[in-house]
């Protein structure tokens, strides 16, 4: 069986019951079993000025290849009202696949690693949480080294 890495964030409307509920839209789909979920984050915003986020990772278990697994994200991201304004603007929901295995994938579609994961701490820490000894097979570092690497202020837990 197939792993990955889902980031989670949300800061419209009422994000904490987005994302519980996102998350289970994620268990509905067949092939795809939650191992792991981190706690729930709060983030100050990056980019144009905005609410705060909320932000959290899971670990799945899958049985579906990278392409259909970014489709059934886009396809919740939609069911929540995501609409894509602007770069880095507010969203309703947003589903980033960080890693899937120790795939390499680089096409104009998909990045896999997430190509901006190792800048985040906000995907870091709730990563760190959840799966501390993951190794990025683009770096070779794990994720606590990575973690070790960026700035984490800014981000609260905010529910275990």
């Amino acid at each position: 069986m197939t792993q990955a890495a889902i980031a989670l964030g949300s800061n419209l409307g009422e994000s904490l019951s987005i994302l519980e509920n996102a998350l289970l839209k994620l268990t509905q789909i067949p092939k795809i079993q939650i191992v792991s979920r981190s706690s729930w984050y709060k983030t100050a915003a990056v980019g144009p000025p905005q609410p705060d986020y909320l932000n959290g990772c899971v670990i799945i278990n899958l049985e579906l290849t990278p392409d259909d697994l970014i489709n059934r994200l886009l396809d919740i991201e939609q069911q929540f009202g995501r609409v894509r304004r602007e770069k880095w603007g507010p969203r309703t929901l947003d589903l980033d696949l960080l890693w899937y295995d120790d795939l390499i994938i680089n096409t104009p579609s998909l990045q896999i690693p997430h190509p901006r994961m190792k800048e985040r701490a906000f995907v870091l820490i709730p990563l760190a949480e959840i799966a501390p000894d993951w190794i990025d097979p683009l770096s070779g570092k794990a994720i606590t080294d990575l973690l070790a690497a960026v700035d984490r202020s800014g981000i609260e837990l905010i529910h275990h």
